[in-house]
């Protein structure tokens, strides 16, 4: 299989697609691949060292508040849309995938105009904008949560769950002895990003003295910029800090209570997982869907909300109690099942070849 695959700006667009390739990758080991990506977001860093074929496009999103550099933003689409064009046409793919992002927009529309076959992937709840506006130059539109169904056309939408979730279920499990952690007690795992959230860890901070005398304990993952400025804090010993985990996956199938934003990606490996949590939806996303990801899980008592601006006193340490009580757990673990979708990247690949064919 020749695939074209775009995807960009965050982990919650270049992960699913990820996945996608690597399934694909496992059933078909000659397939060949060229990512799409922007010139200067994660994915020029992510893509190429994975062997990879990679393109980039100088490409941003609309901006609201400064209407004139949406001038710089119409040019630069109609240039990437025309180098699109060429390389598409040049590598004559079967399929043309978008796993979200604005950069998707030229891509789907070049392979559509040259009639290639079109797949998109939304992830979050409610569609985003780039999603909404290429419903109708695709062929078929993937959804990670069936009530992003009734935003999209629903001919063309199919419930697919998030990829991720395959490779999430697919890890093996973290050593707790190795982390030097407890083998009997409970484990809390606090993580919000691979950046952090500077709100949450200096909430975390002041407030390190109400889990001295816990008998949880607990793995904070500050993200890379702010571990060291944690660390110049008295850190109680049932606390463990470290600026990443690689494969997080791993540590989440040994974990009681997870503490975390409401990202797609991160809402896919709960689900997959089962994993009991406490979800502080970012505030500063677009849409507020991090918020709307959030509610679609904590209205089924899949998972407990707390809001950033909610964050006073010893809240967290009351809502961790709720979290981990006997009763709680089992309720959102037996809810979070009536989320899961079953091999979501097989069930993506199976899609696309009844496309191909």
């Amino acid at each position: 299989m020749k695939v074209v695959i775009a995807a960009g700006g965050t982990g919650g667009h270049i992960y699913p697609a990820l996945a996608i390739i690597n399934k694909i990758k496992e059933k078909e080991p000659n397939s060949e691949f060229l990512y799409i990506g922007t010139h200067n977001r994660m994915e020029k860093d992510i893509i190429p060292p994975l062997g990879i074929p990679f393109k980039s496009i100088e490409i941003y999103g609309l901006n609201k508040k400064n209407l004139f550099k949406n001038f710089k933003t119409v040019k630069c689409l109609i240039k990437g849309y025309q180098n699109c064009k060429k390389w598409i046409k040049e590598f004559n793919p079967d399929i043309v995938i978008g796993a979200g992002g604005y950069v998707t927009v030229p891509v789907i529309i070049a392979g559509k105009k040259l009639g290639c076959k079109t797949f998109i992937h939304e992830q979050n709840s409610i569609p985003g904008k780039s999603n909404k506006f290429l419903q109708k130059y695709c062929d078929l539109i993937g959804v990670s949560f069936a009530s992003s169904q009734k935003y999209l056309t629903k001919t063309k939408t199919y419930l697919t769950g998030n990829p991720c979730s395959e490779e999430a279920t697919k890890a093996v499990p973290a050593d707790k002895k190795e982390l030097g952690l407890s083998l009997n007690n409970k484990l809390i795992l606090i993580v919000m990003g691979s950046l952090g959230a500077s709100t949450i860890n200096k909430y975390l901070v002041s407030n390190l003295k109400n889990f001295k005398n816990k008998d949880y304990e607990i793995v904070w993952i500050t993200g890379k910029n702010a571990y060291d400025e944690v660390m110049k804090n008295k850190i109680p010993s049932n606390i463990k800090v470290m600026p990443f985990f690689e494969h997080l996956p791993r540590l989440m199938k040994k974990t009681d209570l997870m503490i975390s934003r409401a990202g797609a990606s991160t809402l896919s490996e709960i689900i997959a997982l089962g994993v009991p949590s406490i979800l502080i939806p970012s505030p500063y996303v677009a849409n507020n869907h991090q918020y709307i990801n959030a509610i679609d899980l904590t209205s089924k008592k899949a998972a407990i909300m707390l809001e950033e601006k909610d964050l006073t006193g010893d809240i967290l340490i009351k809502k961790i109690d709720e979290g981990l009580n006997t009763n709680n757990q089992k309720e959102m673990k037996n809810n979070l099942k009536k989320f899961k979708v079953e091999k979501s990247a097989e069930i993506i690949y199976n899609k696309i070849c009844e496309l191909i064919k």
